[in-house]
């Protein structure tokens, strides 16, 4: 009995590192946006096209790239889709005149909201 609950956990383990999806790594990517020198076009050529695009001002664009982070068993095969995302990246880029002035990686984590459980809404402000 132990034997194939051993080659079945094997297995599984084995399966855990075949990943067909190809792995985005936006903090990384984040580092080949210099503010002042990057360029509209080699943004999109190292990063690919924007998830998002906004004009936030006349000539002002901003851009944002959008990640999910795996949860715990999210590059496994079958359990990868059950498991939701444990928080997410985001590259937010200001460009103007076709030209980046600020490139902004922020990474957030479904627990990063988890103070509004224990705290006591109803105490008053003083």
């Amino acid at each position: 009995m132990r034997h194939p609950l051993f080659v079945l956990v094997c297995t599984l383990m084995l399966l855990g590192g075949c990943q067909s999806k190809q792995v985005r790594h936006l903090a990384s990517d984040a580092a080949l946006i210099k503010p002042g020198q990057t360029t509209v076009k080699e943004m999109q050529k190292y990063l690919g096209d924007p998830d998002g695009r906004r004009e936030v001002a006349p000539g002002v664009n901003e851009y944002v790239y959008h990640e999910e982070r795996p949860g715990l068993f999210g590059a496994m095969p079958v359990l990868g889709s059950m498991t939701g995302p444990s928080g997410y990246e985001m590259i937010v880029i200001t460009a103007s005149n076709d030209v980046v002035t600020g490139c902004e990686f922020r990474n957030f984590s479904l627990t990063d909201r988890s103070w509004r459980d224990d705290f006591t809404w109803d105490q008053e402000i003083k």
